[in-house]
Protein backbone atom coordinates (compact mmCIF):
# COMPACT_ATOMS: atom_id res chain seq x y z
CA UNK A 1 0.00 0.00 0.00
CA UNK A 2 3.14 2.41 0.40
CA UNK A 3 4.33 1.57 -2.98
CA UNK A 4 0.65 2.38 -4.30
CA UNK A 5 0.69 5.80 -2.58
CA UNK A 6 3.74 6.51 -3.82
CA UNK A 7 2.62 5.45 -7.41
CA UNK A 8 -0.67 7.42 -6.77
CA UNK A 9 1.64 10.20 -6.15
CA UNK A 10 2.35 10.67 -9.99
CA UNK A 11 -0.88 11.17 -11.51
CA UNK A 12 -0.52 15.02 -9.99
CA UNK A 13 3.83 15.02 -9.61
CA UNK A 14 3.65 13.66 -13.14
CA UNK A 15 0.97 16.83 -14.52
CA UNK A 16 2.80 19.69 -12.35
CA UNK A 17 5.95 18.99 -13.63
CA UNK A 18 5.48 18.50 -17.50
CA UNK A 19 3.34 21.92 -17.29
CA UNK A 20 6.08 23.46 -15.50
CA UNK A 21 8.10 22.83 -18.47
CA UNK A 22 5.89 24.63 -21.12
CA UNK A 23 7.55 26.30 -23.66
CA UNK A 24 5.24 29.19 -22.68
CA UNK A 25 3.21 30.78 -19.83
CA UNK A 26 4.63 28.07 -17.54
CA UNK A 27 4.33 29.53 -14.58
CA UNK A 28 1.01 30.65 -15.13
CA UNK A 29 -0.17 27.32 -16.09
CA UNK A 30 1.14 25.67 -13.22
CA UNK A 31 -0.22 28.35 -11.18
CA UNK A 32 -3.70 27.64 -12.45
CA UNK A 33 -3.59 24.03 -11.71
CA UNK A 34 -2.65 24.73 -8.51
CA UNK A 35 -5.85 26.81 -7.98
CA UNK A 36 -8.21 23.89 -9.25
CA UNK A 37 -6.69 21.79 -6.22
CA UNK A 38 -9.31 22.64 -4.11
CA UNK A 39 -11.69 21.34 -6.25
CA UNK A 40 -10.03 18.09 -6.93
CA UNK A 41 -9.36 17.73 -3.28
CA UNK A 42 -12.99 17.95 -2.47
CA UNK A 43 -13.78 14.81 -4.89
CA UNK A 44 -11.36 12.98 -2.93
CA UNK A 45 -12.92 13.48 0.03
CA UNK A 46 -16.25 12.67 -1.09
CA UNK A 47 -13.94 9.15 -2.62
CA UNK A 48 -12.68 8.84 1.30
CA UNK A 49 -15.53 9.51 2.86
CA UNK A 50 -17.27 6.42 1.39
CA UNK A 51 -14.13 4.65 0.46
CA UNK A 52 -12.20 5.02 4.20
CA UNK A 53 -15.65 4.88 5.92
CA UNK A 54 -16.93 1.25 4.30
CA UNK A 55 -12.69 -0.48 4.36
CA UNK A 56 -12.47 -0.69 8.15
CA UNK A 57 -16.43 -1.96 8.76
CA UNK A 58 -15.48 -3.99 6.01
CA UNK A 59 -12.54 -5.40 7.55
CA UNK A 60 -13.98 -5.91 11.30
CA UNK A 61 -17.82 -7.87 10.01
CA UNK A 62 -14.47 -10.01 8.28
CA UNK A 63 -12.76 -10.61 11.26
CA UNK A 64 -15.88 -10.82 12.67
CA UNK A 65 -16.71 -13.87 10.48
CA UNK A 66 -19.91 -11.68 9.10
CA UNK A 67 -19.01 -12.41 5.34
CA UNK A 68 -22.67 -11.37 3.99
CA UNK A 69 -22.25 -8.32 5.95
CA UNK A 70 -18.92 -7.55 4.64
CA UNK A 71 -19.88 -7.56 1.00
CA UNK A 72 -23.07 -5.61 1.65
CA UNK A 73 -21.05 -2.55 2.97
CA UNK A 74 -18.82 -2.97 0.06
CA UNK A 75 -21.81 -2.45 -2.33
CA UNK A 76 -23.57 -0.14 -0.38
CA UNK A 77 -20.31 2.14 -0.64
CA UNK A 78 -19.83 1.76 -4.50
CA UNK A 79 -23.60 2.55 -4.63
CA UNK A 80 -22.79 5.88 -2.65
CA UNK A 81 -19.61 6.60 -4.72
CA UNK A 82 -21.29 6.17 -8.14
CA UNK A 83 -24.37 8.78 -6.65
CA UNK A 84 -22.13 11.34 -5.52
CA UNK A 85 -19.78 10.95 -8.21
CA UNK A 86 -22.45 12.16 -10.44
CA UNK A 87 -23.86 14.76 -8.31
CA UNK A 88 -19.90 16.23 -8.15
CA UNK A 89 -19.42 16.43 -11.71
CA UNK A 90 -23.19 18.62 -12.28
CA UNK A 91 -22.21 20.80 -9.74
CA UNK A 92 -18.72 21.48 -10.27
CA UNK A 93 -19.73 22.21 -14.07
CA UNK A 94 -22.27 24.61 -12.62
CA UNK A 95 -20.27 26.40 -10.35
CA UNK A 96 -16.40 26.10 -11.39
CA UNK A 97 -16.43 30.18 -12.01
CA UNK A 98 -16.74 31.27 -9.33
CA UNK A 99 -15.33 28.67 -7.16
CA UNK A 100 -12.05 29.01 -9.38
CA UNK A 101 -12.23 33.26 -8.41
CA UNK A 102 -13.11 32.20 -4.74
CA UNK A 103 -10.49 30.69 -4.89
CA UNK A 104 -7.90 33.33 -5.69
CA UNK A 105 -7.55 33.03 -9.44
CA UNK A 106 -6.88 35.99 -11.21
CA UNK A 107 -7.40 37.29 -14.57
CA UNK A 108 -4.54 35.60 -15.69
CA UNK A 109 -4.44 31.93 -14.35
CA UNK A 110 -8.44 31.69 -14.45
CA UNK A 111 -8.23 30.16 -17.91
CA UNK A 112 -5.37 27.87 -17.09
CA UNK A 113 -7.43 26.82 -13.60
CA UNK A 114 -10.67 26.19 -15.80
CA UNK A 115 -9.42 24.37 -19.02
CA UNK A 116 -7.99 21.48 -16.30
CA UNK A 117 -10.87 21.51 -14.16
CA UNK A 118 -13.39 21.52 -16.50
CA UNK A 119 -12.31 18.24 -18.39
CA UNK A 120 -10.81 16.62 -14.75
CA UNK A 121 -14.60 17.10 -13.52
CA UNK A 122 -16.45 14.98 -16.37
CA UNK A 123 -14.22 11.94 -15.05
CA UNK A 124 -14.61 12.91 -11.60
CA UNK A 125 -17.12 9.39 -11.36
CA UNK A 126 -13.47 7.11 -12.31
CA UNK A 127 -11.47 9.39 -9.78
CA UNK A 128 -14.16 8.17 -7.00
CA UNK A 129 -14.57 4.69 -7.79
CA UNK A 130 -10.58 4.13 -8.68
CA UNK A 131 -9.54 5.89 -5.16
CA UNK A 132 -12.98 4.91 -3.21
CA UNK A 133 -13.41 0.65 -4.06
CA UNK A 134 -9.12 0.27 -4.21
CA UNK A 135 -9.79 0.47 -0.22
CA UNK A 136 -11.85 -2.77 -0.41
CA UNK A 137 -9.42 -4.47 -2.44
CA UNK A 138 -6.60 -3.80 0.44
CA UNK A 139 -8.68 -4.44 2.98
CA UNK A 140 -9.24 -8.17 1.18
CA UNK A 141 -5.21 -8.24 2.21
CA UNK A 142 -4.41 -8.27 -1.86
CA UNK A 143 -1.91 -5.18 -1.36
CA UNK A 144 -0.01 -5.95 -4.93
CA UNK A 145 -3.29 -6.16 -6.37
CA UNK A 146 -4.44 -2.90 -5.04
CA UNK A 147 -0.31 -1.80 -5.84
CA UNK A 148 -1.31 -2.42 -9.55
CA UNK A 149 -4.94 -0.46 -9.54
CA UNK A 150 -2.38 2.77 -9.47
CA UNK A 151 0.71 1.78 -11.26
CA UNK A 152 -1.53 0.93 -14.00
CA UNK A 153 -3.03 4.37 -14.08
CA UNK A 154 0.07 6.47 -13.15
CA UNK A 155 2.06 4.46 -16.00
CA UNK A 156 -0.76 5.38 -18.16
CA UNK A 157 -0.40 8.69 -17.44
CA UNK A 158 3.38 9.27 -17.35
CA UNK A 159 2.65 8.21 -21.07
CA UNK A 160 0.22 10.23 -21.93
CA UNK A 161 0.80 13.57 -20.50
CA UNK A 162 3.74 14.40 -22.93
CA UNK A 163 1.76 12.90 -26.08
CA UNK A 164 -1.37 15.52 -24.59
CA UNK A 165 0.65 18.02 -23.40
CA UNK A 166 2.88 18.38 -26.17
CA UNK A 167 2.61 16.36 -28.90
CA UNK A 168 -1.35 17.41 -29.58
CA UNK A 169 -0.24 20.74 -28.37
CA UNK A 170 -3.29 20.54 -26.00
CA UNK A 171 -1.22 21.70 -22.64
CA UNK A 172 -3.18 21.78 -19.33
CA UNK A 173 -5.97 20.26 -20.97
CA UNK A 174 -4.07 17.13 -22.19
CA UNK A 175 -2.83 17.10 -18.60
CA UNK A 176 -6.36 16.71 -17.36
CA UNK A 177 -7.47 14.77 -20.40
CA UNK A 178 -4.22 12.03 -19.59
CA UNK A 179 -5.34 12.07 -16.01
CA UNK A 180 -9.26 11.12 -16.48
CA UNK A 181 -7.90 8.30 -19.33
CA UNK A 182 -5.66 7.00 -16.84
CA UNK A 183 -8.72 6.64 -14.15
CA UNK A 184 -11.04 5.25 -16.26
CA UNK A 185 -8.30 2.28 -17.02
CA UNK A 186 -7.79 1.97 -12.72
CA UNK A 187 -11.80 1.96 -12.39
CA UNK A 188 -12.01 -0.90 -15.04
CA UNK A 189 -9.49 -3.08 -13.21
CA UNK A 190 -11.18 -2.19 -9.84
CA UNK A 191 -14.47 -3.42 -11.06
CA UNK A 192 -13.22 -6.06 -13.31
CA UNK A 193 -11.26 -7.63 -9.84
CA UNK A 194 -14.12 -7.64 -7.24
CA UNK A 195 -16.63 -9.37 -9.30
CA UNK A 196 -13.96 -11.91 -10.62
CA UNK A 197 -12.31 -15.13 -9.06
CA UNK A 198 -9.76 -13.84 -7.14
CA UNK A 199 -12.06 -11.60 -4.50
CA UNK A 200 -12.81 -13.19 -1.22
CA UNK A 201 -15.61 -11.24 -1.37
CA UNK A 202 -17.34 -10.15 -4.03
CA UNK A 203 -18.98 -6.73 -5.85
CA UNK A 204 -22.90 -7.87 -5.91
CA UNK A 205 -25.44 -6.29 -7.20
CA UNK A 206 -27.50 -7.82 -4.96
CA UNK A 207 -25.91 -6.10 -2.52
CA UNK A 208 -26.46 -2.81 -3.56
CA UNK A 209 -29.39 -1.86 -1.88
CA UNK A 210 -28.91 0.78 0.75
CA UNK A 211 -29.92 0.50 4.07
CA UNK A 212 -30.09 3.54 6.31
CA UNK A 213 -28.16 2.06 9.48
CA UNK A 214 -25.23 0.77 7.34
CA UNK A 215 -24.95 4.28 5.42
CA UNK A 216 -25.12 6.20 8.48
CA UNK A 217 -21.88 3.86 9.37
CA UNK A 218 -20.32 4.14 6.53
CA UNK A 219 -20.84 7.82 6.03
CA UNK A 220 -20.01 7.77 10.14
CA UNK A 221 -16.64 6.43 10.29
CA UNK A 222 -15.73 8.08 6.94
CA UNK A 223 -16.46 11.56 8.02
CA UNK A 224 -12.75 11.45 9.64
CA UNK A 225 -11.23 11.24 6.18
CA UNK A 226 -13.69 13.37 4.32
CA UNK A 227 -13.36 16.12 6.55
CA UNK A 228 -9.69 15.96 6.50
CA UNK A 229 -9.59 16.56 2.79
CA UNK A 230 -12.37 19.12 2.91
CA UNK A 231 -10.33 20.89 5.69
CA UNK A 232 -7.87 20.56 3.35
CA UNK A 233 -9.35 22.10 0.27
CA UNK A 234 -10.50 24.74 2.99
CA UNK A 235 -6.71 25.64 3.97
CA UNK A 236 -5.75 25.60 0.33
CA UNK A 237 -8.57 28.14 -0.56
CA UNK A 238 -7.61 30.29 2.67
CA UNK A 239 -3.51 29.79 1.68
CA UNK A 240 -4.32 30.69 -2.36
CA UNK A 241 -6.87 34.04 -1.05
CA UNK A 242 -4.15 35.39 1.06
CA UNK A 243 -1.36 34.59 -0.80
CA UNK A 244 -2.93 35.83 -3.82
CA UNK A 245 -4.24 39.00 -2.00
CA UNK A 246 -0.11 40.02 -0.34
CA UNK A 247 2.51 38.38 -2.63
CA UNK A 248 0.22 37.95 -6.00
CA UNK A 249 0.43 35.17 -8.78
CA UNK A 250 4.04 34.32 -7.79
CA UNK A 251 3.00 33.15 -4.33
CA UNK A 252 0.37 31.29 -5.50
CA UNK A 253 2.42 29.39 -7.84
CA UNK A 254 5.00 28.57 -4.94
CA UNK A 255 2.24 27.20 -2.64
CA UNK A 256 1.27 25.03 -5.50
CA UNK A 257 4.92 23.45 -5.82
CA UNK A 258 4.79 23.70 -1.95
CA UNK A 259 1.43 21.16 -1.82
CA UNK A 260 3.14 19.37 -4.41
CA UNK A 261 6.38 18.38 -2.73
CA UNK A 262 3.97 17.73 0.70
CA UNK A 263 2.06 14.81 -1.46
CA UNK A 264 5.12 13.93 -2.13
CA UNK A 265 6.65 13.56 1.05
CA UNK A 266 3.65 12.44 2.75
CA UNK A 267 2.37 9.37 0.44
CA UNK A 268 4.84 6.91 2.39
CA UNK A 269 3.43 8.24 6.06
CA UNK A 270 -0.24 7.81 4.46
CA UNK A 271 1.09 4.23 3.06
CA UNK A 272 1.97 3.09 6.15
CA UNK A 273 -0.99 4.42 8.02
CA UNK A 274 -3.63 3.55 5.63
CA UNK A 275 -2.48 -0.42 5.45
CA UNK A 276 -2.36 -0.26 9.19
CA UNK A 277 -6.39 0.34 9.44
CA UNK A 278 -7.33 -3.26 7.89
CA UNK A 279 -4.66 -4.72 10.57
CA UNK A 280 -5.91 -3.01 13.33
CA UNK A 281 -9.38 -3.53 12.48
CA UNK A 282 -9.00 -6.70 11.48
CA UNK A 283 -7.38 -8.23 14.98
CA UNK A 284 -10.16 -6.02 16.89
CA UNK A 285 -12.92 -7.81 15.44
CA UNK A 286 -11.11 -11.20 15.88
CA UNK A 287 -10.49 -9.61 19.88
CA UNK A 288 -6.66 -10.32 19.00
CA UNK A 289 -5.51 -7.68 21.16
CA UNK A 290 -2.19 -7.75 21.46
CA UNK A 291 -1.71 -7.96 17.56
CA UNK A 292 -3.16 -4.25 17.48
CA UNK A 293 -0.96 -2.57 20.40
CA UNK A 294 1.80 -4.46 17.76
CA UNK A 295 0.41 -2.92 14.78
CA UNK A 296 -0.22 1.05 16.56
CA UNK A 297 3.50 0.69 17.44
CA UNK A 298 4.98 -0.22 14.66
CA UNK A 299 3.03 2.25 12.54
CA UNK A 300 3.78 5.33 14.69
CA UNK A 301 7.78 4.35 14.55
CA UNK A 302 7.99 4.11 11.02
CA UNK A 303 6.12 7.40 10.60
CA UNK A 304 7.87 9.38 13.08
CA UNK A 305 11.23 7.66 11.61
CA UNK A 306 10.27 8.93 8.25
CA UNK A 307 9.36 12.00 8.65
CA UNK A 308 12.68 13.28 10.30
CA UNK A 309 14.62 11.72 7.52
CA UNK A 310 12.07 13.79 5.21
CA UNK A 311 12.40 16.82 7.09
CA UNK A 312 16.09 16.75 6.66
CA UNK A 313 16.14 16.19 3.14
CA UNK A 314 13.58 18.85 2.38
CA UNK A 315 15.72 21.62 4.45
CA UNK A 316 18.38 20.93 2.96
CA UNK A 317 17.77 21.20 -0.17
CA UNK A 318 14.88 23.28 -0.87
CA UNK A 319 15.80 24.35 -4.40
CA UNK A 320 16.12 20.87 -5.67
CA UNK A 321 12.26 20.03 -5.36
CA UNK A 322 11.19 23.57 -6.40
CA UNK A 323 13.57 22.97 -9.53
CA UNK A 324 11.63 19.61 -10.11
CA UNK A 325 8.29 21.38 -11.37
CA UNK A 326 9.87 25.21 -12.20
CA UNK A 327 13.08 26.88 -13.22
CA UNK A 328 11.89 30.38 -12.89
CA UNK A 329 14.49 32.31 -10.83
CA UNK A 330 11.61 34.25 -9.17
CA UNK A 331 9.58 30.82 -7.94
CA UNK A 332 12.96 29.43 -6.73
CA UNK A 333 14.04 32.84 -4.87
CA UNK A 334 10.40 32.87 -3.19
CA UNK A 335 10.13 29.13 -2.54
CA UNK A 336 13.29 28.48 -0.92
CA UNK A 337 12.69 29.99 2.65
CA UNK A 338 8.73 29.47 2.32
CA UNK A 339 9.52 26.18 2.06
CA UNK A 340 11.83 26.16 5.04
CA UNK A 341 9.21 27.43 7.07
CA UNK A 342 6.40 25.49 5.74
CA UNK A 343 8.17 21.87 6.55
CA UNK A 344 9.63 23.02 10.25
CA UNK A 345 9.18 20.50 12.68
CA UNK A 346 7.63 18.04 9.95
CA UNK A 347 7.56 15.12 11.73
CA UNK A 348 4.91 16.01 13.88
CA UNK A 349 2.28 15.60 11.08
CA UNK A 350 3.11 12.05 11.29
CA UNK A 351 1.22 12.03 15.01
CA UNK A 352 -1.67 12.85 14.14
CA UNK A 353 -1.82 10.63 11.13
CA UNK A 354 -0.90 7.58 12.83
CA UNK A 355 -3.32 9.07 16.39
CA UNK A 356 -6.00 9.38 14.06
CA UNK A 357 -5.58 6.08 12.05
CA UNK A 358 -5.80 4.01 14.89
CA UNK A 359 -9.24 5.71 15.69
CA UNK A 360 -10.82 5.04 12.28
CA UNK A 361 -9.34 1.47 12.14
CA UNK A 362 -11.20 1.10 15.68
CA UNK A 363 -13.99 2.50 14.09
CA UNK A 364 -14.16 5.49 17.12
CA UNK A 365 -15.33 8.02 14.71
CA UNK A 366 -16.06 11.07 17.21
CA UNK A 367 -12.58 11.23 17.91
CA UNK A 368 -11.28 11.01 14.24
CA UNK A 369 -13.88 13.55 13.31
CA UNK A 370 -12.65 16.07 16.27
CA UNK A 371 -9.15 15.67 15.31
CA UNK A 372 -9.57 16.58 11.61
CA UNK A 373 -11.07 19.41 12.64
CA UNK A 374 -8.84 20.70 15.21
CA UNK A 375 -5.31 20.62 13.32
CA UNK A 376 -7.21 22.28 10.22
CA UNK A 377 -10.37 24.45 10.96
CA UNK A 378 -9.39 25.43 14.40
CA UNK A 379 -5.75 25.90 14.41
CA UNK A 380 -4.78 26.39 10.23
CA UNK A 381 -7.30 28.44 8.81
CA UNK A 382 -7.72 30.98 11.72
CA UNK A 383 -3.75 31.43 12.03
CA UNK A 384 -3.81 31.69 8.01
CA UNK A 385 -5.88 34.87 8.28
CA UNK A 386 -3.92 36.34 11.42
CA UNK A 387 -0.82 35.43 11.29
CA UNK A 388 0.10 37.89 7.85
CA UNK A 389 -1.32 40.66 10.06
CA UNK A 390 0.65 40.08 13.22
CA UNK A 391 4.49 41.91 13.61
CA UNK A 392 4.27 42.63 9.76
CA UNK A 393 4.73 39.01 8.41
CA UNK A 394 2.58 39.28 5.82
CA UNK A 395 3.59 36.47 3.52
CA UNK A 396 5.99 34.28 6.21
CA UNK A 397 2.94 34.07 8.67
CA UNK A 398 0.91 32.08 5.80
CA UNK A 399 3.68 29.80 5.83
CA UNK A 400 3.98 29.62 9.58
CA UNK A 401 0.51 28.80 10.18
CA UNK A 402 1.27 24.92 8.94
CA UNK A 403 3.88 24.04 10.79
CA UNK A 404 2.02 25.33 14.17
CA UNK A 405 -0.58 23.36 13.70
CA UNK A 406 1.46 19.97 13.18
CA UNK A 407 2.86 20.93 16.73
CA UNK A 408 -0.01 21.36 18.36
CA UNK A 409 -2.54 19.18 16.19
CA UNK A 410 0.05 16.46 16.31
CA UNK A 411 0.62 15.89 20.10
CA UNK A 412 -2.90 16.67 21.20
CA UNK A 413 -4.17 13.70 18.30
CA UNK A 414 -0.86 10.86 19.59
CA UNK A 415 -1.57 11.58 23.25
CA UNK A 416 -5.54 11.21 23.43
CA UNK A 417 -5.31 8.21 21.33
CA UNK A 418 -2.82 6.66 23.60
CA UNK A 419 -4.58 7.76 26.60
CA UNK A 420 -7.82 6.39 25.33
CA UNK A 421 -6.52 3.22 23.32
CA UNK A 422 -3.95 1.80 25.36
CA UNK A 423 -6.02 1.20 28.33
CA UNK A 424 -8.57 -0.17 26.80
CA UNK A 425 -6.88 -2.67 24.81
CA UNK A 426 -4.94 -4.00 28.18
CA UNK A 427 -8.69 -4.04 30.11
CA UNK A 428 -10.18 -5.88 27.31
CA UNK A 429 -7.21 -8.58 26.93
CA UNK A 430 -7.08 -9.23 30.52
CA UNK A 431 -10.73 -9.69 30.39
CA UNK A 432 -10.30 -12.52 27.48
CA UNK A 433 -7.87 -13.91 29.43
CA UNK A 434 -9.83 -14.38 32.36
CA UNK A 435 -13.07 -16.02 30.53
Amino acid sequence: MTLAQLINVLYNVVDRMYIGRMPENATLSLTGLGLALPIITIVIAFANLFGMGGAPLFSIARGAGEDEEAEHIMGNAFVLLISFGILLTLLGLLFKKPLLFLFGASESTFPYANDYITIYLLGSLFVMIGLGMNSFINAQGFGKIGMLTVAIGAVANIILDPIFIFGFNMGVQGAALATVISQILSAIWIIKFLTGKKALLKLKVTCFKLKKERVKKIVGLGLSGFIMAITNGAVQIVCNASLQFYGGDLYVGVMTIINTVRELVTMPVLGVTNSAQPVIGYNYGAKAYSRVKIAIKFMSGACILYTLVAWAVVHGFPAFFIQIFNHDEAIIQAGIPAMKIYFFGFFMMALQFAGQSVFVGLGKSKQAIFFSLFRKAIIVIPLTLILPRLFGLNIEGVFMAEPISNFIGGAACFITMLMLIWPELNQNKTLQQNI
